[in-house]
């Protein structure tokens, strides 16, 4: 039995309602709910649920992690610029009624310095090993692909200038990816992978 199969068997339980019209008007929104946590249930990647077995021998589904967050910081123009995190987004799509959908890779919380002549890019990517980070690097796009199967990253960020790619440095410690790029100043196309130190 599912959890909302046996949430739907002790709410019938409860008897004869004191109120019928408020008791009607509770079932009403709890059933809509729980239709809400089924659908929802269902669209779940694969590996954001796992089953575990409890101590009386039992199995209960879990789902997650879900993360969302963003962070906020005043540009050199003085206007907030907003950068979300995780891996459920704000569904933009006016076909779906749906407010949220979920990423199977989490979107990191960076920050990003530019400088006179260079950018610093600072992601956080806990509980991975260098090896399983992927950098790549095009005139104005860095893109972040972590390979781990259990934590899996993935962000891609727009420059509104050109960078050189045979710039690129990069360094992993403690689960923060810092990345210094130099900003291009003679045509160089291509994509270049950048080794991390």
């Amino acid at each position: 039995m599912t959890f909302w199969e046996d949430w739907e068997k002790r709410r019938k339980k409860r008897g004869s309602p004191f109120f019928p019209d408020i008791e009607k008007m509770i079932e009403d929104m709890e059933k809509e709910i729980a239709d809400f946590f089924k659908e929802m249930e269902e669209e779940i990647p694969d590996d954001l649920s796992h089953e575990r077995v409890l101590p009386n021998g039992s199995i209960k589904k879990e789902y997650g992690p879900f993360v969302y967050g963003y962070s906020v910081k005043i540009g050199k123009d003085g206007k907030p610029i907003i950068r979300e995190f995780g891996n459920m987004k704000q569904n933009l799509d006016n076909k779906s009624n749906k407010p949220v959908y979920l990423q199977e890779a989490r979107e990191p919380l960076i920050d990003i310095i530019e400088e006179i002549d260079q950018v610093k890019i600072i992601a956080e990517i806990p509980g991975v090993e260098k090896e399983e980070i992927n950098l790549f690097l095009i005139p104005k796009k860095l893109t972040i692909n972590v390979t781990n199967p259990d934590k899996k990253y993935f962000k891609e960020i727009d420059f509104l200038f050109e960078v050189d790619e045979n710039t690129a440095t990069s360094t992993y410690k403690n689960g923060i990816l810092e990345t210094t790029i130099k900003k291009k100043t003679e045509e160089n196309l291509g994509q270049t992978k950048i080794k991390i130190q």
